[in-house]
């Protein structure tokens, strides 16, 4: 199956409510449409995580970041100019996805990713991407495509086949909160 049609069969997915399972730009994840209510609780059951922890999203353009959070503090482009690593960063009052997916406090984690796959795949959604690791709530997040436990391969609706065989290189995302006065707090270095 060539890239082209792996991001038609993503979409597709996507599109119908579906979860997907796919390589990020640090670890494997479980994906959804960020917009979808159902597709969200999709994601939890899966896991079985607590309502009450957030789940992150990717976005491929500063514009959609935009389009998410109407007040973006100067700092976040500083910190996305300077990371070393995928940057997650927590921000106060985002909107335009699920009700279920923001914290408790109306917070959402959102990264801006740099690999071009996953840039294609959320254009071509033209949505944002919800992205978690892809092992049960409390376990060790797998960090080859091997390491997934198969009670997540069975919950899927379809599992992308790309970078199958990749070692990731990070074990998860920097995640920093950020504050609306420029003040920050790192969750995880």
């Amino acid at each position: 199956m060539s890239g082209d049609e792996i991001v038609d069969r993503a979409v597709s997915t996507l599109k119908r409510g579906g979860v997907i399972l796919y390589p990020t730009d640090t670890i494997w994840g479980l994906g959804c449409d960020a917009t979808d209510e159902r597709a969200v609780e999709k994601i939890y059951a899966i896991k079985k995580r607590p309502r009450g922890k957030s789940l992150i999203v990717l976005v491929e353009d500063a514009q959609r970041l935009m389009r998410l959070v109407p007040q973006i503090p100067d700092r976040a482009w500083s910190l996305m100019r300077s990371a070393q690593k995928p940057l997650t960063l927590i921000y106060e009052g985002a909107a335009g996805v699920a009700p279920n997916l923001p914290a408790a406090d109306g917070s959402l984690g959102i990264r801006l990713t740099h690999d071009k796959w996953l840039q294609r795949l959320i254009r071509r959604l033209n949505r944002p991407l919800v992205s978690t690791s892809a092992n049960r709530s409390g376990l060790l997040p797998p960090m080859c495509f091997d390491e997934i436990d198969t009670a997540i391969l069975g919950a899927v609706d379809y599992a992308v086949a790309l970078q199958r065989e990749k070692k990731a290189r990070f074990a998860g995302s920097t995640i920093i909160k950020l504050g609306h006065n420029g003040e920050f707090k790192i969750l995880r270095a």
